[in-house]
C-alpha cells in the first residue's frame, strides 16, 4: 500500500486593521518606506505566510484606495470601533466566516514581521484546542528594559497559558539577592508580541464581552479575555521580530532596516 503524504498545515486567514489615526505617526499606513507605503510591506509579509486568505480592514477610503492598487482585498469597516479586535469581528461577520475559522490579526505597523511567526500562532491555536486566542513572547533581552511601560510583558502557567500581561516588570523580583541575578528559573518574564490568533467564534462574541478594570487600567485589551475566564495560549516565538513602527524615529529605522544600512 502507498501513503500518500497530506499537507497538514494549519488552514488560517489574516486580517489587517489600518487606521488613519494616530495620535504619535498621523496617516501610519499610508507612510512610505523604501517608495513603498508600510501597510504594503505589511500586507506582502502576510502573503509570505501560509495564509489561505488576507484582507486588509480600514474605515478610511484613502487606506482603502492604496489598498487596492497594490492588489489587496479590502473590507471596509465602521468607524465606530474601539480596537482593532472589534474590526476584526466585523470583517468575520461580513465575510460569513465559519465560528472554527483561524483569524490572526496582524498589525497594520509591523512592516518587518517574519511570516514564519505568523504560520506559529496560527499553528499554535489549532494545537491548543481550549485557547481562545494564541499569541506569542520571546524571554525578555537583558539589553531590554524591564520597567519600560511600552514593553508588555506576560507571564504564563506551567503549560504555557496566560496568566497575566502588563507593562510592568512581571514577575516582581521581591528578594532578588536570594534569587540571583537575572529572572528567577522557572518564571521567566516573557517580552509579549501584539501578534495574535482568534477562533471566529470568540471574534464574534467579543463585543459583548464587557470591558474590564485590568484592561482599563492597563490598556491592554487582551486581558478582558482572561477576566472572563477564557484562554490564551502564549507560544515562545522561533524568532525575534523588528519593533513595530510607532514614531517617526521608528519609521527611519525600518526604512535603514529596508535599505540595508542597519540590522536589528
Amino acid at each position: 500500500m502507498v501513503i500518500l503524504e497530506t499537507d497538514m498545515s494549519t488552514v488560517f486567514k489574516i486580517v489587517i486593521p489600518a487606521r488613519y489615526a494616530s495620535s504619535r505617526l498621523p496617516g501610519k499606513p499610508l507612510r512610505l518606506l523604501a517608495g513603498r507605503p508600510m501597510l504594503q510591506h505589511v500586507y506582502e509579509r502576510a502573503r509570505a505566510s501560509g495564509a489561505q486568505e488576507v484582507v486588509i480592514a480600514t474605515d478610511d477610503e484613502r487606506i482603502a484606495a492604496s489598498a487596492a492598487g497594490f492588489g489587496a482585498d479590502v473590507c471596509m469597516t465602521s468607524t465606530a470601533h474601539a480596537s482593532g479586535t472589534e474590526r476584526l469581528a466585523e470583517v468575520v461577520a461580513t465575510r460569513g466566516w465559519s465560528v472554527d475559522a483561524i483569524v490572526v490579526n496582524l498589525q497594520g505597523d509591523e512592516p518587518l514581521m517574519p511570516p514564519r511567526l505568523i504560520d506559529q500562532v496560527a499553528d499554535d491555536l489549532a494545537s491548543h484546542q481550549i485557547a481562545s486566542i494564541t499569541t506569542l513572547a520571546y524571554p525578555l533581552k537583558a539589553s531590554e528594559n524591564e520597567t519600560d511601560p511600552h514593553i508588555v510583558k506576560v507571564v504564563v502557567d506551567r503549560s504555557g497559558y496566560a496568566l497575566y500581561f502588563s507593562r510592568a516588570p512581571i514577575p516582581w523580583h521581591r528578594d532578588p539577592a536570594e534569587t540571583g541575578a537575572g529572572i528567577p528559573g522557572g518564571n521567566p518574564m516573557l517580552h509579549h508580541i501584539g501578534l495574535y490568533a482568534y477562533r471566529a467564534r470568540f471574534l464574534r462574541d467579543y463585543s459583548r464581552l464587557e470591558p474590564s478594570p485590568l484592561e482599563v487600567f492597563e490598556k491592554l485589551e487582551q486581558l478582558r479575555a482572561l477576566w472572563h475566564g477564557l484562554k490564551i495560549h502564549v507560544g515562545i516565538a522561533e524568532a525575534v521580530p523588528a519593533p513595530g513602527v510607532d514614531t517617526e524615529a521608528d519609521l527611519a529605522r525600518v526604512e535603514r532596516v529596508l535599505s540595508g544600512v542597519e540590522s536589528f
